[in-house]
């Protein structure tokens, strides 16, 4: 009887190590949405500050007010959606690296 518990530990033993082995190095690292409010809002300063003053200009900066009131208040999808579409309007592409 002791051979075949013996057996399951291995099998298990085995199984244990393989996950440990495949999940950090399979495992992006997750930031959060309220890092992605951070990091896209810093994305929109930067095209801001690289582009003419325009309409879009102005828009994209009121955009960015309410997509960072939208972050503060736990809004962050909100926020992000918004940040993203003030991108856009700049011909800018949101960093996706963020999801």
């Amino acid at each position: 009887m002791q051979r075949g518990s013996d057996r399951w530990m291995g099998a298990l033993l085995g199984m244990s190590l393989a996950v440990t082995a495949i999940g950090p190095s399979e495992a992006k690292a997750a930031i959060t949405r309220s890092e992605q409010c951070d990091r896209l809002s810093l994305q929109l300063d930067q095209a801001i500050q690289t582009t003419a003053e325009t309409t879009e200009v102005a828009e994209a900066t009121t955009l960015q007010k309410t997509a960072v009131r939208f972050c503060a208040e736990r809004k962050q999808a909100q926020g992000i959606r918004t940040l993203a579409n003030a991108l856009k309007l700049l011909g800018v592409t949101p960093d996706d690296q963020a999801q």
